[in-house]
């Protein structure tokens, strides 16, 4: 029998509840993972996540982390309406990021995307810091998610893999959007398609499970610098599933229902 079915229909079934120690994302996509104490999530995820990106202007492209380790070194949080950014010396910008009406379409990771670029001193802090032109412009929201707009990971997996790490440092590594609580490694990858309800961080948000994240490289990058201090790839390559492309699968998809 199909759980929840009565033999008439399907009865109502209680949800799950996910334990959520931490929320973390970035406004600008790509640089550094932050915890966020006051998340607020609606139904595309949660508010301001990835709601600002950097667009190389020779190639049209939304730059991507992988390719740009050094924008992990850059602190960017929201202060009300204004953007703050702050580079690894301290050279900070804090400015609303008005629009100025001018679009583009973009690439990314072979999906066009319509951005609109902002206007204010933050192209030219990036510029600096990137050595080449880049201007700061605001996505639809999801425009710049790969994949569903949240991602899990747990910390009986991240104890499994860390290797000596402090789960906190893993949980930045991977750029999950929740840490979740679990007593045994991997348990997450048996919830796909479930319903479940938080409590902690985001008290009463439900979620349905989706599939496993593959993973790249970005997860062998210190996450606040950017340098190159791991074989966390390859160590994942060897012993977790992978997709067709060779990359490990760590963590799970999910949407807010």
């Amino acid at each position: 029998m199909f759980e929840g079915w009565n033999g008439r229909g399907f009865a109502e079934v209680d949800d799950d509840v996910l334990d959520v120690r931490a929320v973390g994302f970035s406004p600008i996509k790509g640089t550094r993972h932050l915890v966020q104490s006051q998340a607020r999530f609606d139904a595309a995820g949660p508010l301001g996540d990835r709601r600002f990106c950097l667009v190389d202007m020779r190639t049209r492209r939304v730059l991507r982390t992988v390719q740009n380790p050094s924008l992990l070194a850059v602190v960017a949080r929201m202060q009300g309406e204004a953007l703050e950014t702050v580079l690894p010396d301290g050279t900070a910008v804090t400015a609303v990021p008005e629009p100025t009406g001018e679009t583009l379409t973009c690439d990314y990771w072979g999906r066009a995307v319509d951005l609109t670029f902002t206007d204010g001193d933050h192209d030219e802090l990036f510029s600096t810091h990137l050595g080449r032109p880049v201007r700061l412009a605001e996505a639809p929201r999801g425009g710049v998610v790969f994949g569903q707009p949240l991602t899990i990971v747990a910390t009986a997996s991240l104890a499994e893999v860390a290797g000596g790490a402090a789960v906190t440092d893993l949980f930045h590594r991977f750029r999950a959007t929740l840490l979740v609580d679990t007593d045994e490694p991997f348990v997450e990858e048996t919830w796909l398609g479930r319903v479940m309800t938080v409590r902690g961080t985001v008290d009463g948000l439900r979620l349905r499970i989706g599939g496993p994240v593959p993973r790249c490289a970005v997860i062998d990058l210190d996450p606040t610098t950017g340098e190159r201090t791991g074989s966390l790839l390859t160590t994942l390559a060897a012993t977790r599933a992978t997709n067709r492309a060779g990359e490990p699968f760590f963590g799970v998809y999910a949407e807010v229902v």
